[in-house]
């Protein structure tokens, strides 16, 4: 197990050094001079060579690109992302101040999101009603396709404008986080929805089920005690959209509900060819998706017997038997 954790941490630490390398490259190939972009704020200004050579130097573009490259990533990994162009402010210390904000807004979004998504893949796959099932099933479709800002302009349009319910712009604490946080649910709901059914169903099909039934087992018990677990197995594995989902739809949501968070400093970063800021942002989310990728890689033998049988096997050099683990799997999945 030791070295199952091992290789999944060195993964982490790849996919992170490969974000940043990827990132520094495009950046570095952008026609726009950094350097003209931080004195383009005051154009009528005239503007020394000395003081535009001495600008360059403090940013270290006046260095060959491989020596840029490694001093940005040994900065990198002190926690240094440099400054803005357009502000001066620390990138890290301008993050620290965003994140706070995005992450309420993406922890209450994505507990909704599992909270629904889950009870309508678990409804949808309990009922015998053949026309329930469809009405259900037909439900994750519209929202992963409803466009994120169309539907918090109709949510704002519902419970601030018309219900005034909610505060419409800039709120604070829950009451002006839930909103956003329903509009950001309902596309990440939408694909738990969508792919724990599909694993739900597949379940359903399998031998071990009719077993539990013969032992006498009610349709509710078997697919929380017996359905349920090696179901999220497909889930889990697409939880890294999930993270993909909240990040790409907080600039839109924080946009159409005005709240500071990590998606207005992308957007006004972006706006204003800010790259270490935007260098910045992308190196977060190429964190966030590392952490969720190696927590779900840690969590998925611990739900899913498969996955154990499978790396137990690669380690002792055991020949594969599928009928042998098949039916393993099925003895644990009923004895619980």
């Amino acid at each position: 197990m030791t070295r199952y954790v091992a290789l999944r941490v060195l993964q982490a630490i790849g996919v992170l050094w490969a974000a940043f390398t990827v990132t520094f490259g495009v950046l570095y190939l952008l026609p726009a001079d950094p350097v003209q972009l931080a004195i383009g704020a005051n154009p009528g200004v005239q503007v020394d060579p000395a003081a535009v050579a001495e600008l360059r130097a403090r940013y270290g573009l006046d260095k060959p690109v491989w020596q840029q490259y490694w001093t940005a990533l040994e900065h990198a990994l002190h926690g240094d992302l440099g400054h803005s162009l357009s502000t001066g402010q620390s990138v890290t210390a301008a993050l620290g101040q965003a994140l706070p904000s995005t992450l309420a807004l993406a922890a209450l979004a994505l507990v909704l999101a599992l909270v629904f998504g889950t009870a309508l893949a678990l409804a949808a796959a309990y009922t015998e009603q053949r026309w329930l099932r469809r009405l259900l099933t037909a439900l994750p479709p519209i929202g992963a396709s409803a466009p994120t800002f169309w539907v918090g302009l109709l949510l704002l349009q519902l419970f601030s404008f018309r219900l005034r319910l909610v505060p419409a712009f800039g709120g604070t604490g829950f009451a002006g986080t839930v909103l956003p946080a329903v509009t950001l649910a309902i596309p990440v709901g939408a694909v738990i929805a969508q792919v724990l059914y599909t694993g739900l169903v597949g379940v359903w099909r399998q031998p071990f089920v009719e077993v539990a039934f013969a032992k006498g087992a009610s349709r509710w018990w078997v697919q929380i005690h017996h359905v349920l677990r090696p179901a999220l197995a497909p889930a889990l594995a697409v939880s890294g959209v999930w993270v993909g989902t909240v990040l790409a739809g907080s600039v839109v949501v924080e946009t159409v509900f005005s709240r500071a968070g990590i998606g207005r400093l992308t957007q006004t970063a972006v706006l204003a060819e800010d790259i270490p800021v935007v260098q910045g942002v992308v190196m977060l989310t190429a964190l966030a998706f590392a952490v969720v990728n190696l927590v779900v890689d840690l969590i998925q033998p611990i739900v899913d017997p498969r996955v154990r049988q499978e790396f137990r096997r690669v380690r002792t050099n055991e020949p594969r038997n599928s009928g042998d683990n098949q039916a393993e799997t099925e003895r644990q999945e009923i004895s619980g």
